[in-house]
């Protein structure tokens, strides 16, 4: 299976893995704009394990000196759509549905890593399913606590669809209730055209 996410892994794959990583989070950060501008690193990108790091600096910082829940939850999101996105055809197009996030102890200040994995019945369920969704979990790993329990934990619900279903809902081609009603004005119209 090819997509943008796995031609960008093929032409890397052969770099050492810290200029690897470099590049990845480079040009990751140019597919989603705004993940590039938070520093997000790319440890690990493989389509069972996405690690993505983020480092405790000023810019995504709390009021209390760690890293702010938004960019925690920004760290899992980019882990699991990034997951997903690598396993996903390319006439596909992945969507967030919902996430919980479940905070369990506050995390020291330094740096965190978000780690999302697929089996590999998950893999195949997203490659045979043209339309579907999945929950697909992601721990948030402390770097600088010497405890045994994750700070905090991530679940994230996304969704895919065929691109061309999205393209047609954002011109108002194709809703729901429409084909419903369009289906039933056809079988209206063929009955009446039986009865003459």
């Amino acid at each position: 299976m090819s997509n943008q996410f796995t031609k960008l892994l093929s032409i890397t794959k052969y770099l050492p893995a810290s200029a690897r990583s470099s590049i990845l989070s480079k040009a990751f950060g140019k597919v989603v704009p705004y993940v590039g501008t938070t520093g997000v690193y790319y440890e690990t990108v493989e389509p069972n394990q996405v690690v993505v790091s983020l480092n405790n600096t000023k810019a995504v910082q709390n009021h209390i000196g760690s890293i702010h829940a938004v960019a925690i939850t920004l760290l899992a999101e980019t882990a699991t759509g990034f997951i997903l996105g690598l396993n996903l055809p390319s006439d596909r197009v992945l969507l967030i549905k919902s996430y919980s996030v479940n905070f369990y102890r506050p995390i020291k200040k330094g740096q965190i890593a978000a780690v999302a994995s697929l089996s590999d019945e998950q893999r195949l369920d997203i490659l045979n399913t043209p339309k579907g969704e999945m929950v697909i979990p992601c721990v948030i790993h402390d770097r600088e606590s010497d405890s045994d329990r994750d700070p905090i934990v991530v679940e994230m619900t996304w969704a895919w669809i065929p691109k061309s279903e999205l393209e047609a809902r954002r011109q108002g081609k194709t809703s729901d209730k429409p084909l419903e009603a369009d289906t039933e004005s056809k079988t209206e119209v063929e009955a009446e055209q039986n009865d003459q």
